[in-house]
């Protein structure tokens, strides 16, 4: 009996794009980041339409035990001092995990628990990052390049960005030529 081969969607690891057909394609323009960076009139600043990151997905079946797959990629850039940032969440079924893989660039993954406890993990080439339930995690490019982070997450975790509508407690800047994180009251 002959049983077919499938060709299954691939992606170019260099770039951390996918090579498949019906890729699902998000961007993020700086206009979409209301309160998300600390200088508002830097961030008033900015163009509405500066692309700030892209999201690619792989079409994925939805339910109980299926996963998304997923490419985030972080332009480099600052809005004042602070580096350009992914909205960050938690997922709304909060007991959920995931998974990042760092592809290209640099940075850092940022991870704050419910209890508003943060942490910083750097983002490279080959990096691999374990994100557990109740975490709420934000890419930072803290490079010159693109940053790219292959995701896999469950299908039914969703996105609650509600939540960190304070923003999270700590934040990342270019202060006198280094890279700083510095914890923050509200957001």
């Amino acid at each position: 009996m002959n049983v077919p081969v499938i060709v299954p969607p691939g992606m170019a690891f260099l770039n951390g794009h996918f090579t498949a057909e019906n890729i699902i394609t998000k961007t993020t323009r700086s206009g979409d980041l209301v309160g998300v960076f600390q200088d508002d009139a830097a961030w008033r600043a900015l163009p509405a339409d500066t692309p700030i990151y892209q999201v690619e997905m792989l079409q994925s079946p939805q339910g109980e035990g299926e996963l998304f797959v997923g490419t985030t990629h972080l332009n480099p850039g600052r809005v004042g001092d602070e580096f350009y940032m992914t909205r960050g969440h938690f997922h709304q079924r909060r007991e959920q995990g995931e998974v990042y893989f760092g592809l290209r660039g640099s940075g850092l993954l940022l991870l704050q628990s419910e209890q508003g406890e943060a942490r910083l993990e750097q983002v490279s080439p080959g990096s691999v990052h374990i994100i557990p339930g109740n975490t709420a995690h934000r890419l930072i490019n803290t490079g010159s390049e693109v940053l790219s982070a292959l995701a896999v997450w469950p299908t039914i975790a969703g996105h609650d960005y509600a939540s960190l509508a304070q923003g999270f407690k700590r934040r990342v800047f270019l202060l006198e030529g280094k890279i700083q994180a510095k914890e923050v009251q509200n957001g």
